[in-house]
């Protein structure tokens, strides 16, 4: 991992450990337009529900390795075995509901595949095809979630999605680049037609 300047101003959660401020510096807030990628970071954010960010960053390799580089196809398979395997593991956040959901999340993934249904073109058909500015309150403040966070959880489980609540895909929709809130001084704000 590059240490990053601790001299360039952050959005305020980036200050806080160097690991988060390489995560900010590099992916928070990217667009991401590969659907299986996109899949994958719904899926950690589903796992952070009720815990830091930082903890699932020391843990992302762990996860990458213990479900197969997130691979739907072979998640889609997990049986019983797989999911006590999940939990002797160490390496992730060892929570049955969690690991369940990841499974279903896989089996709901590859039928909105095999249904015509692309990932990473429905969600991003949800904010027009490219980053909308921000939700940023005129006092700095960023919501926790918005009505189109709520349209989106609701569209993704109606497909049978689950650990998707409004709160995690706001977090989704910042961290993969769908809103640009990144702090006004912070270095990596941009107008959204120069991101990515």
């Amino acid at each position: 991992m590059t240490v990053p300047d601790p001299d360039l101003p952050r959005c305020a959660w980036a200050q806080t450990h160097p690991l988060n401020a390489a995560y900010h510096d590099a992916e928070w807030g990217v667009p991401e337009y590969d659907s299986r990628a996109l899949w994958e970071k719904l899926i950690l954010d589903g796992f952070q529900a009720g815990l830091s960010w930082l903890t699932i960053l020391k843990k992302r390799d762990a996860f990458r390795e213990a479900f197969e580089g997130f691979d739907p196809e072979r998640i889609a398979r997990y049986d019983e075995a797989d999911i006590e395997r999940l939990m002797g593991n160490a390496g992730i956040v060892r929570s049955r509901s969690k690991i369940e959901a990841t499974i279903g999340n896989a089996r709901a993934y590859l039928a909105m595949r095999d249904n015509g249904e692309d990932f990473a073109d429905f969600l991003w058909g949800m904010v027009g095809g490219r980053p909308i500015q921000d939700s940023i309150g005129s006092d700095g403040s960023v919501p926790t979630q918005t009505p189109l966070s709520v349209d989106i959880s609701k569209a993704l489980k109606k497909r049978g999605f689950k650990f998707v609540g409004p709160v995690i895909v706001y977090a989704w929709m910042q961290a993969v680049g769908m809103v640009n809130d990144h702090a006004e001084d912070c270095h990596r704000r941009k107008p959204v037609a120069a991101m990515g």
